[in-house]
């Protein structure tokens, strides 16, 4: 049986995680490793809430088997080779890189909302066995599934402690998974996204999006009352998105390709109540000089060689003519004036579509 520590309230638990799988990942970057343990840590959160609901319906004479009973409680049904006892128990076989693809591949199938979504490459030769297993029997000393566990977000907690960790690891390149808390905080609490549809083109792991439904929630309102749409290049940051929305039973409109927003726009009909991002800044390989004459640019060209007025304008051109942007950019698109980004930023102020505009100090977005 797997023992778990349920006492996860001040999460003191962390840092020794993180310390522990940072030394099991031996010669693998942070970019691949993250992967390796948030897949983890699906898999031990959806097994903890199958058991805990398996258990009450056999307590209550019902069948433990019908997946009707678990999905009517937002609980993903967890066929038996796939559940967190089963794995621990092999944790210390040589083939347990095989047994979590084949459980990854058979949750797959059993939630089509999550097809191509989960890790499937446990088995290579590049991931040291023994240091897995060691990293599968120190997950599985973590409560993150249970009732009590979810109603305090232990799992979300977990999930943006390692995202920022890992954004940490991997220096600046880290933003494009993972915004600090406080600053998706701070735009849910300015924009207020009561209900609606909620937009963000360069979603990343998907923060916006879940500290919108809270916003809702804690304001009385229902899972649900907003709709929420999102887009994002990179496939493995968008499988985090995706994973990040199903263990909290949120339905979004999700797509990726690797054209991004601006050369494939997948919501192009798209208009928003509400859009939060937080897209990369400064980017200068966002291919401008192929969209030169777009029908996004009404407020001016964007430079080729800077994507900070191609998202502003992006931003507008998706939103509702009652919709209202929240979005994080560098501090120096507030000043600057070359290649046509003054002239840009003179005619979205005079238009009057600015509200506000907050300047951060750089160590909002360290990690603490």
């Amino acid at each position: 049986m797997t023992k778990t520590n349920n006492s996860n309230g001040d999460l003191n638990f962390n840092a020794k995680l993180w310390q522990a799988a940072d030394k099991m990942r031996n010669n693998m970057d942070a970019a691949e490793y993250k992967h390796v343990v948030l897949g983890l840590i699906f898999l031990k959160y959806i097994s903890d809430a199958f058991v805990e609901k398996r258990k009450s319906l056999i307590e209550e004479g019902d069948d433990p088997e019908e997946r009707d009973f678990y999905t009517a409680e937002n609980i993903f049904y967890v066929p038996e080779k796939a559940r967190w006892d089963y794995l621990q128990d092999s944790a210390r076989q040589p083939a347990i890189g095989k047994l979590v693809d084949e459980a990854m591949e058979e949750i797959e199938k059993g939630n089509p909302s999550l097809k191509g979504v989960l890790l499937k490459n446990y088995a290579r030769e590049g991931l040291d066995k023994q240091r897995f297993g060691e990293l599968i029997d120190l997950i599985g000393t973590i409560g993150l599934g249970e009732k009590e566990n979810r109603s305090k977000d232990i799992l979300g907690r977990v999930y943006e402690y390692f995202l920022g960790q890992f954004a940490d690891a991997e220096g600046k390149k880290g933003g494009q998974f993972y915004t600090p808390r406080s600053i998706v905080q701070l735009l849910v609490e300015m924009i207020e996204p009561y209900h609606g549809r909620v937009f963000d083109p360069c979603c990343g792991s998907g923060g916006m999006f879940v500290q919108s439904e809270k916003f809702v929630q804690e304001h009385g309102g229902r899972l649900g009352d907003i709709s929420i749409y999102g887009q994002e290049s990179n496939q493995t940051t968008w499988r985090l998105c995706k994973m990040n929305l199903a263990i909290r039973g949120i339905e979004a409109d999700i797509h990726w390709n690797n054209e991004g927003s601006f050369l494939n726009d997948a919501h192009k009909d798209l208009k928003a109540d509400f859009i939060l991002a937080n897209p990369p800044f400064n980017d200068s390989d966002w291919r401008g000089e192929l969209l030169r004459e777009d029908v996004r640019w009404e407020y001016g060209a964007p430079p080729p060689g800077n994507a900070n007025f191609a998202w502003i304008q992006h931003f507008i051109h998706h939103l509702s003519p009652i919709g209202i942007a929240g979005f994080v950019l560098s501090n120096g698109f507030m000043s600057s004036g070359t290649s046509n980004e003054g002239e840009i930023r003179k005619n979205i102020v005079e238009a009057g579509l600015v509200d506000c505009m907050i300047a951060f100090l750089p160590s909002f977005f360290t990690i603490p």
